[in-house]
This record gives C-alpha cells, structure tokens and sequence, in this order.
C-alpha cells in the first residue's frame, strides 16, 4: 500500500512538472510569435518609409530632367537647322555621327529631295545637267579607248567622231596605245581616264608592277584629286583602292596608298564624292583594315542607305517618330531638312549620358521610355517632352538594396530587441521550469525520505512490540525461549541502531557537519573491525562467512570508524541481497600504492544499467527479492562518500543472478601527503 502511495505521489508530482512544462512551452512559444510578427511588420514600414520618403527626394530630380530633356531636344532641332544652312550634307553627316549625336543622318535639298546620302546618277542624266556641274566631254580618241576597257557608253559629244580600232589589240597593246594618249592628251579628264585605262590594261595583261607605277605616280597627283568617271565617280579613290589590293606585301608604298584612299574616303568636308562611292570605299577600308572610326561610319552609311531604300521619308515637324524600320527612330529638325537616325538603345544611351547626367545622384538611373512601355518597378514617371510624344522618363535606383540600406539600422534594432525579449522569455521560462523541477524533486525527496524513515523504523520497532508482548503474555517464561527472543530484540535494536547512525550519517552528509578523524592504521585492524561487527549475525545457519586479508598489508591513513561503517554496509547488503545459502567474504590486498577491501557474495546480483546508479541516495533496485529485502537507499550513497573522503573509489563488479563484488581502493599511507589530523570534509 505503501508502494502504491510512493508511486502515486511520484506520478503526480511528475505529472505536474509535466503540465507546467508544457502551459511554459505553449506560453514562451504565443509570445515569441506575437514578437516576430510585430518585429516583421515594423521593419516593413520602415522599408516603405524608406522607399517613400527617397522617391519624394528625387521627384524634383525627375522634373528637372524633364525640364532639361525638354530644353535639349529644342535646341537640337535648332542646332540642326542651323547646320543644314551653313555646312554641307555630307559635312553634317559625318559631324553628328562622329560626335555620337546619331546613329545616321538624311539630309533634304530645298525641294524636298535627298541631298546626302544622294543617288548614284547615271551620265546621261550627269550630261543634262548645267555646264559646270558634271564631267568635260571627252576627245572622240579618249572616249574610244575608254570604251574599250571600260565597257562604258559613248557619250554623245563624240559619238560622230571615227576612232581608232582598238578592237583588235590585245590588253598590252591598248596599254600601249593609253599611255602615248595620256601622254599627248591636254584635256585633264581625258588624260586621267587614259592612265586608268593603262592600269586596267596593265593588269589585264598580267604586268602588275607597271600597272602599280602608274597607280602610285601619274594618277596619283594632285591635280587628278577633283577627277571624275563617267558615272561622276572620283577616279583617284578608285585607283587608289585598286593599287592596294595590287600590293600584297606592307612597305611605305602601301602605307601611302592607304593613307591617301582613308584620307579621301573619311573626307566629308572637301571632297566631292558621292555618297554611294563613299559607302562602297567604307566598306572596302573596313575589309582591309578594320578601325573604329570607319566601323562607326560605315555603320551610319548603311543605315542611311536602308532607310532611303526602305522608304517613305517622313519628314515634317520637329519630334521624334517611329521608322518603317524596327527599333529605328527619326528626330526632325525645326524646318525638317534634316532627318536624325536613332537606335532605340544608341537614343537610351545618349539620354543617360547627355543632358540630364550631370543632375542625378551617384545611384540613379535616368530611364526613358518608349511609347507603350509600363515604368514598372520605378519611381513615378512622367512625359517625357512634347518632342517626343508617348516618351516618358523615370528614374530607377542602380541598386535596388538601397532602400533597404536606409532602414536598416532601425530594422536592426527591432530584431535585436525582439531576439532579446525572446531570449529574456526563454530564459526566465528555463529558470521557472527549473525551479519547478527542482521544487518538485525537493518534494519528491522530502516524501521519499519521510516514508523510508517511518517505514524503516517502523519495522523493528514492530518486531520488538510483538517479541516483548509474545513474553509478557505467556503464562510461563520458558528459559530457551527467553533466550531466543533476548537474542531477536536484540539483533532488531542493532538493525535501529544502524538505521539511525544511517540517517544521522546521511543528514550530517547533507550538511556538510560530517568530522573524520584521520589516523594511520593497520589496514588488517580495519578489516577485523568490520568482520568482528558482523561476525555474531553472520554465523548463523545457511551463512558461510569468510574473512581473508592478505599478509603484511601496508597502513592507511584513515579515520577507522568511517571506513569500518563502509565495510559494514557493504557486508550488510550483501547479506541482505544473497538467499538463503549465503557465501559472504571480505578480503583484502595491496598493489599499485593502494589497499584494496573487497566484499564478495553470491546474492542476486546487479544489471548493468543498474550498477551505474546504485550510490545515488534512495535509490533501491526494482527487482522483486531486492525491495522485499527492505533498506532505505541509503548505504551505498553514505559508501561513497566516506571513500571519497579517503581520496579513494568504488568499484563494483557484478552479474544479474551470479552475485556481486564491491571493491574500496584507499590510498597506502606511504603513497599519499600527510593531511591534517581531525580534518572535517566540507
């Protein structure tokens, strides 16, 4: 019945300290939760206080770019204007394509016609044209012979005059027949077109190097710069380009030829080549000798050239428009005799480096938006400028992480108290739950010891009640039976005895008040102590009682009552845990510095989980024999802590059902330092 309340009273105590676990764990976790949450939503607001208050910043940024913007599209549309009235086509071209102002340019005449880049005109239409403008009429002589080579048409000046029969000769012969015309020939275009048709002939007949000499020498003067062909082309490119490919190893001849053909090709302001001559020696210069200057050109001739094909021209009032042409925009100057090409990304690229550059901060980008385009994920956008209708402009930041840098040292003490507050409840919750199981183990204990203690001494005490009472009420005392219940009293008042120096031992313990009194002794004296204090009890019938010190055993400085009361319990449980044929020994020995006491039984012996707690107070083996035995937990615990006090250990070496052998090691009195006589642990 006892047992039942132990283990109810167990349960329940257990059961508490679960409850209050869990109403600890349920509380610390609603609040940690309700924490984040709060510390979640501030360091939100901040973010978007962040964000809002830096989009109000830069909203004057945004309209003064747009002011700026604005203001630079008009003077652009100026600017060109007064470009198309005091520069050439050509010369303008070249200008706002080198400075990177365009990606290509169109320029109109007063009539509405393409002025640059202009159409290749053909000779009939160059021989209507007024005197002045177009080639001289060649020589009937000249004409002949540059129709032999050329395949060119015969112009109309001397289409009546009979030639010489260049038809029969060979590409050397008519070479021949060029050179004494060029040599003797005074009109200056009839003589260039001789030395070309030489070359022409030169080459034909396989004679580069002489071909090379009149590319290089005669053709190559000054005064045949301004020369044209029949279809108004510049002759001197041409043949300069034609000496080149001749050329194939590098020296300062083609280093010269070269110079002089990129010279006159990248010449927009002087020269007087026609714009489809120049697209064709563009590309012919990047062939050869790829740069970035004639990449950069040739990249403008070829979008001029597929905008005039692509067609219609769109010109009229100033603004920037969409092209035939995908990703191709148009910019019209003022009175729209000039056409600016874009390049979606070439216009976007200009933007963010132009006008408006100088106004935004170190982490903005200024965006512009084509028509149809959202500002999604921007700031708050607005038109860009009535020359650019459907254009919008914003800014975006360069990283995005920056709103998030402003608030951050707020967001960071947000989380830093919020990990502190739940620190704070954790621990307090840990030290509670604590308490709680330290309170709960107290009580526990306090219940524990009170009813070991009553029970305990219940027991004997009963014993004696019925022996003397046995006596008292029989009618006659009969001697051998006196005797015998003498002797039972007895051996129960021995039993109370060493369950009260037990108790009083273990209180002392827990006070540290226990005194020992440290002597050096003979470790045979200490092992005769304990055998001659259980020696009456154990000669009775079914006890086989052993005592078996080795010889000469070395003195142990040790308070000899402390140590006898280990041996002693150690004896007393192993009378207690043995049946009824017992085989008990205690026995001693010396080695490595140290004597060693060994109590030996053959009683019911201990699980290996068991021997691991055995010398906690109160602790009693669960097995069956082993609790019907009695006892209080107590021994071994008191076992323990007098060998400690000794600076010594136990040991025990045992088998469930096969006995066990407890084993106290204590220092040899010549091993150990002298410590102070009447020492006191604690």
């Amino acid at each position: 019945m006892k047992a039942r309340l132990r283990s109810f009273s167990s349960g329940s105590a257990q059961g508490l300290s679960f409850g209050l676990a869990l109403v600890l764990l349920v509380l610390v976790l609603v609040s940690s939760v309700c924490l984040l949450w709060f510390v979640n939503q501030a360091a939100l607001n901040e973010r978007l206080a962040a964000r809002q208050k830096r989009i109000e910043s830069y909203r004057g940024h945004l309209a003064l770019a747009q002011q700026r913007l604005d203001a630079y599209w008009r003077q652009t549309a100026a600017d060109l204007d007064a470009q198309a009235q005091t520069l050439a086509p050509g010369s303008l071209f070249a200008r706002q394509v080198r400075a990177g102002l365009a990606d290509a340019v169109i320029c109109f005449d007063a009539a509405g016609h393409v002025a640059y880049p202009g159409p290749n005109l053909p000779i009939a239409e160059l021989a209507r044209r007024p005197a002045g403008t177009g080639p001289a009429p060649l020589p009937a002589v000249a004409a002949a012979a540059f129709h032999l080579l050329s395949s060119a048409p015969v112009p109309a000046a001397a289409a009546d005059t009979p030639a010489p029969d260049f038809d029969s000769m060979g590409p050397a012969e008519a070479a021949e027949a060029f050179a004494r015309l060029a040599e003797h020939e005074e009109n200056l275009q009839a003589r260039a077109r001789a030395l070309q048709a030489q070359a022409r002939g030169l080459v034909q007949a396989g004679k580069t190097e002489a071909a090379l000499a009149v590319l290089t020498g005669p053709l190559a003067e000054e005064r045949f710069a301004q020369v044209t062909d029949a279809q108004g082309r510049l002759l001197a490119p041409n043949a300069q380009l034609l000496a080149l490919e001749l050329t194939s190893a590098a020296g300062a001849l083609r280093a010269l030829t070269w110079e002089r053909l990129r010279k006159a090709t990248l010449d927009y302001d002087n020269s007087a080549m026609s714009a489809p001559q120049r697209h064709f020696l563009l590309r012919q210069l990047q062939r050869l000798h790829p740069d970035a200057e004639t990449r950069t050109l040739l990249a403008a001739e070829d979008l001029a050239a597929q905008y005039v094909e692509t067609g219609p021209l769109q010109f009229g009032e100033p603004g920037l428009r969409a092209t035939s042409m995908a990703g191709v925009w148009q910019f019209a100057s003022g009175h729209g005799r000039v056409l600016v090409l874009h390049r979606t990304e070439g216009l976007l690229a200009r933007v963010r480096t132009g006008p408006v550059a100088q106004l935004l901060s170190p982490d903005l980008n200024l965006i512009l938006l084509p028509p149809g385009e959202e500002a999604e994920g921007f700031f708050p956008s607005l038109p860009a400028s009535p020359l650019l209708p459907g254009w919008r402009l914003t800014l975006a930041l360069k990283d995005q992480r920056l709103f998030d840098t402003e608030a951050e040292h707020r967001v960071a003490a947000y989380v830093w108290t919020g990990a502190l507050v739940v620190g704070a409840v954790v621990v307090l919750a840990s030290l509670a739950l604590g308490l709680v199981r330290r309170q709960t183990a107290l009580t526990q204990l306090r219940n524990d010891l009170v009813a070991n203690i009553t029970h305990e001494l219940k027991t004997p005490l009963a014993s004696m009640r019925l022996l003397v009472d046995t006596l008292l009420n029989g009618e006659t005392l009969h001697a051998p039976t006196v005797r015998e219940y003498l002797q039972m009293i007895a051996q129960e008042n021995l039993r109370l005895s060493r369950l009260i120096d037990n108790f009083l031992a273990f209180s002392r313990m827990e006070r540290n008040k226990y005194a020992f009194d440290f002597k050096e002794l003979p470790a045979a004296a200490i092992v005769e102590a304990a055998a001659g204090a259980v020696r009456e009890r154990f000669q009775g019938p079914g006890c086989r009682f052993e005592v078996a010190p080795a010889p000469e055993l070395p003195p142990v400085l040790a308070d000899a009552d402390a140590l006898v009361t280990a041996l002693v319990n150690l004896l007393d449980n192993a009378c207690k845990y043995s049946g009824d044929d017992k085989r008990i020994t205690l026995a001693a020995d010396a080695g490595n510095g140290s004597v060693r006491f060994a109590v030996t039984d053959n009683g019911i012996g201990l699980a290996p989980r068991d021997t691991r707690r055995i010398s906690k107070r109160f602790f009693r083996v669960a097995q069956g024999p082993a609790r019907a035995s009695g006892g209080c937990g107590l021994g071994l615990s008191i076992v323990e802590f007098i060998v400690k006090a000794h600076l010594g250990s136990v040991r025990v070496e045992s088998q469930l059902g096969r006995g066990s052998t407890f084993i106290i090691a204590i220092p040899a009195a010549n091993a150990r330092p002298n410590p102070a006589l009447d020492v006191h642990s604690g």
